[in-house]
Formats: C-alpha cells, sequence, structure tokens
C-alpha cells in the first residue's frame, strides 16, 4: 500500500552528456535543469514502483522545482525524496537534489498511478487519430 512517508534516494556522477551545453538547454558545461528533472522523477518513480499493483506505473504531471546552484563535471550529485500526499491514484513528492557541497534545487513532484498497457494504448490511439 502507497502511504504519505515513503523515501527515494538516487545518485549519479555528472558527465559531459549530462551537461547544459551537450543537451541544448545552455551554453556552459555543467549539470543540466532537465537532467536534474529527470534525477528527480527517477528517484519518485523508484521509490513507489516496488508498491504498485502488476501491470501499474506511475507517469509524471507537474514539476516544481527551483535549481540554485551549478554543479561541474564529475561531482557527485543525489535526489531525496519523500511522499507528502496520497489522493488516490494522485502521489505528490517533496524533493531536495544536492551535490557534493550542499543543496542545488528543491520543489515539488507530481505523479499519478497508471494501468500501463491502458495509458500506453489511449496514447498510442492519438497517433490514428492523426493518421486517419
Amino acid at each position: 500500500m502507497i502511504e504519505k512517508g515513503i523515501k527515494g534516494h538516487l545518485e549519479q556522477t555528472v558527465t559531459d552528456e549530462l551537461c547544459a551545453d551537450r543537451i541544448g538547454s545552455g551554453l556552459v558545461k555543467v549539470f543540466a535543469t532537465p537532467m536534474m528533472i529527470a534525477l528527480i522523477e527517477r528517484t519518485c518513480n523508484e521509490s513507489v514502483t516496488p508498491l504498485l499493483d502488476p501491470g501499474q506505473g506511475t507517469v509524471g504531471t507537474r514539476i516544481d522545482v527551483s535549481h540554485c546552484a551549478a554543479t561541474p563535471v564529475g561531482m557527485r550529485v543525489w535526489c531525496d525524496s519523500e511522499l507528502i500526499e496520497v489522493d488516490r491514484r494522485r502521489l505528490v513528492f517533496s524533493v531536495r537534489a544536492y551535490d557534493q557541497c550542499g543543496l542545488i534545487g528543491e520543489g515539488t513532484h507530481e505523479r499519478f498511478i497508471i494501468d500501463s498497457d491502458r495509458f500506453q494504448q489511449k496514447t498510442n490511439e492519438k497517433k490514428l487519430k492523426v493518421e486517419s
């Protein structure tokens, strides 16, 4: 059962491939904001996935975070998440991202529990509408 208080933690090392200049979100060689957001989403998703019923997954629907400090290549970064609200299928997480010198980002992230096959089928139907 998914209840408030579930915590998540993921770490990674900043590589050239994760930098703003490489992914096109900026011109400098620092940990890119979109990559910090990806780390946040993975952390939250992985914290609840083991508790879902077979065939279920979660999808991100909202993110509100600040990216308050830059991180250079080679430094370790991590995200800590805590599930702070459960409203049926809606999950809200408090998130904080850090590097080895301190806080680099914080905010909230919302995810919804979905039936994975049904969600994929419904999404694929959009393409059929365009093609017909």
